[in-house]
């Protein structure tokens, strides 16, 4: 079957326009997510002749936008072609070439091929001239994608376009990390500064002077402030009236006396520099003349990099600021409205951090993987499922991991992806990064991960007590604390001696000292194993004795682990039915580690009641996980008891990764395809095949999310959830693409490429604590 390809047709850098910076964006974004399985091509809009050579290589043809002939030679080119499943058009009026942009029908009339349109700007207030150009759009597309709310209800109300044909996308925007803003206002110059922004390629729409004109007054209460305008001027705008509209500002800056306050940055800015200075910035400025200015990336970047915005109120600032994110201004052009904000907001840093911390959160599920997601959903119904689309393997990353860990251990929270040392350490959180590391340095062997793994090792010597039990609370000055003596402790001294034994597994591939020091470890906690009751504790020292005495013959391990397995085979006989093949009444925390735990007893003992047992429960806890085509694993809101309904979302990624775990084992030993297909949907989870279509991995560090609730994502990066994501990325690594089978809705499934709505987030300040440990 012919792979079907994806053209758009905008303009597209080295263009200079929002329209080319969105597209490239998208474009590298859907690339980035989907690789080869989504093959990509570009028809650039020039108003003037260029070269076709001056673009990127996926840059196919070049339409002059003022020359209906242009369009109808690229029509007649594209028409001749088998391999070009849709046309996606980004549209803007001023873009195409006629009245109202009536070259861009004229094209799609000539056009054999599905169309859909990105509209960037809907206006309301029909003309009837606009509103013919538009139905004659309806009529030749299949899909109307807008960015706003606002645009969808104009589409809907005032053009009559079918609300089944309308989908709402939002702008995407960057992930950046929650950087130290002190550390960059030095970096630029700007320290003891308070620093206001704006940035766009400038045109009079911008309505800059109305802001100059509020300086004044700011300057009167804070005479430190400077004022940012980033950004040249409008290619348009100098080619039809030259710099006429910047040396107005400057001039303006003369008179109101602010030469030393106001800073233009005359350039086309590189995205760091440019994500950098909206960091360092204390207040976003957006202060658009435009009240039918339907999107503006500007203010979405602004408001994902962490900046209380004060804007005017065009539709896209309506729907996403409040109170709790900015200000939203009454009016336009009104310059005594906008330095009363300034100053409202200068004279309360307390509030600034807060609106900057919930724009900052708000604004991540806008990212820009996440909207390639919903794009790659649409595109995917166009192409009538020819080509399934495959998820890429994201680059394995440990520099989260790194940041959490001081020289005592990994701390056990972070605040989005910054430390936080307030909670301290935890025995869970070390004991999960030591077999992670362990399982790192398997693949990528060196010194930096050698030393991690050391802290960690060094880490839980420490929680070690004279009679062999463990600790697992630590606080930040590395001293025990009483949860130690309120919480039972089982789980976490269960999953000390899976990791000591992981260890001892790969003892050959490590240093002397470090096999020395968890061989002891490991021995003087094993006379306690026997005494835990504790299901899942049972679970882990059944992992860490298989490890344990994976290069050994020790018949004692042989004993102790039949012991335990035939303790896991008594509760399964007590509360299994028909109905429910399960250990207990209820499915609660690292559910898979019981079968997962027979399993590894069978592979010791022999025995094959474990295998049998192993492989009845772990079937009904995938059939209670996997559904239409993804993975549900039990809510942390509530556990599931089989006689009660059950409670769905707030899903943690420690719960799919120990399902992964399992799967990984289960395949191994029984070589049963589903479990390979079932993995690859499992780790689609992190990817974005979840209820919300958001990922929940952060791509510039290589951390997790701590959570995925009902309407959101918990963006704080704590250990576990880190840990957990890197566990599985590792396991997946090494499962061949040609395994999988499973369709993914919206038919996209996972592509092995080694190397390479609104949705208000309300973020708990961390992951909630289970009583007998996390």
């Amino acid at each position: 079957m012919k792979k079907l390809k994806i053209l758009f047709i905008c303009s597209y850098p080295p263009r200079q326009c929002g329209i080319a910076t969105f597209s490239k964006d998208l474009i590298t974004s859907l690339k980035n997510s989907f690789g080869a399985s989504m093959d990509i091509e570009v028809c650039a809009l020039e108003n003037d002749c260029c070269d076709i050579d001056e673009y990127p290589t996926e840059v196919s043809y070049i339409i002059e936008a003022q020359k209906l002939n242009s369009f109808f030679k690229v029509a007649d080119k594209l028409n001749e072609r088998e391999d070009i499943g849709m046309v996606c058009v980004q549209h803007e009026f001023g873009l195409f070439g006629g009245e109202y942009g009536s070259h861009l029908v004229a094209f799609l009339l000539r056009l054999n091929i599905p169309i859909s349109c990105v509209f960037h700007t809907v206006l309301p207030n029909l003309d009837l001239k606009r509103l013919k150009v538009m139905q004659a759009l309806d009529d030749l597309s299949e899909k109307f994608i807008v960015l706003t709310n606002r645009s969808a209800e104009i589409l809907e109300k005032d053009y009559s376009i079918e609300k089944n044909k309308i989908k709402v996308i939002p702008h995407g925007t960057h992930i950046v990390l929650w950087k130290e803003q002190q550390a960059l206002k030095e970096k630029y110059g700007f320290q003891n500064k308070m620093v206001l922004s704006t940035f766009g390629l400038l045109s009079k729409n911008k309505g800059i002077e109305t802001t100059l004109r509020a300086l004044p007054k700011v300057l009167n209460n804070f005479p430190d402030t400077i004022y940012l305008v980033l950004g040249k001027t409008h290619p348009e705008v100098v080619k039809n009236d030259g710099e006429t509209y910047r040396k107005s500002l400057m001039e303006l800056v003369n008179q109101l006396s602010l030469n030393e306050n106001v800073i233009f940055i005359n350039e086309y800015l590189e995205l760091k520099t440019l994500l950098e200075y909206l960091t360092l910035s204390d207040i976003y400025i957006f202060s658009s003349k435009d009240p039918n200015q339907a999107v503006s990336g500007t203010f979405a970047y602004a408001m994902s990099c962490g900046n209380p915005v004060i804007s005017t109120p065009i539709p896209h600032s309506r729907e996403c600021l409040d109170p709790s994110t900015g200000i939203l201004l009454n009016g336009f052009e009104d310059a005594s409205e906008i330095s009363n904000a300034i100053v409202d907001l200068l004279k309360q840093p307390t509030l600034r951090t807060s609106m900057g911390k919930n724009a900052f959160t708000q604004m991540r599920a806008f990212s820009w993987e996440n909207v390639a997601l919903a794009y790659a959903d649409v595109f995917q119904e166009y192409l009538k499922n020819q080509n399934p689309l495959e998820f890429v393997l994201p680059t394995i990353k440990t520099e989260h991991i790194e940041n959490m860990t001081t020289n005592f251990g990994i701390l056990q929270f972070s605040s989005f992806d910054e430390p936080d040392p307030s909670f301290g350490y935890t025995l869970d959180d070390n004991a999960r990064a030591l077999i992670t590391m362990l399982m790192y340095y398997e693949q990528k062997a060196s010194e930096k991960t050698l030393q991690l793994i050391e802290i960690y090792l060094n880490f839980m010597a420490v929680c070690q007590q004279e009679n062999g039990e463990f600790y697992n609370y630590v606080d930040y000055n590395e001293n025990f604390t009483d949860q130690n003596s309120e919480v039972n402790l089982e789980d976490s001294n269960g999953r000390a001696i899976w990791a000591l034994g992981y260890l001892l597994s790969e003892a050959s591939q490590l240093p002397e000292h470090l096999v020395i020091k968890a061989e002891s470890c490991f021995k003087k906690a094993f006379p306690n194993v026997t005494n835990f009751r504790s299901p899942r504790a049972l679970g882990f020292v059944l992992k860490g004795l298989y490890f344990y005495q994976k290069n050994r013959k020790e018949t004692t391990c042989t004993a102790i682990a039949q012991k335990l397995a035939d303790e896991l085979l008594r509760i399964f006989h007590i509360s299994a039915d028909n109905q429910w093949e399960w250990f207990e009444d209820y499915l609660t925390y690292a559910n898979s580690v019981l079968p997962d735990a027979l399993l590894y007893a069978w592979r010791i003992t022999k025995d094959q009641r474990y295998r049998e047992v192993a492989e009845i429960t772990f079937d009904f806890l995938l059939s209670q996980y996997f559904m239409k085509g993804q993975i549900t694993v039990i809510s942390n809101d509530g556990w599931f008891h089989k006689r009660n309904k059950r409670v769905f979302y707030g899903e943690q990624p420690i719960e799919v990764a120990y399902t992964i775990l399992s799967l990984d084992l289960f395949y191994k030993v029984t070589q049963k395809k589903k479990y390979a297909q079932q993995l690859h949907t499992a780790f689609s989870w992190f990817l974005g095949n979840n209820h919300l279509q958001q990922i929940m991995y952060n791509p510039v560090n290589g951390g997790c999310y701590d959570g995925l609730e009902s309407e959101n994502v918990n963006i704080n990066q704590g250990a576990e959830s880190s840990i957990c994501y890197l566990m599985v990325r590792l396991i997946v690594e090494k499962y061949p693409l040609g395994i999988k089978q499973t369709i993914i809705p919206p038919n996209i499934k996972i592509w092995n490429e080694l190397g390479a709505i609104k949705t208000r987030n309300k973020n708990s300040k961390h992951k909630n604590e289970t009583v007998s440990g996390k």
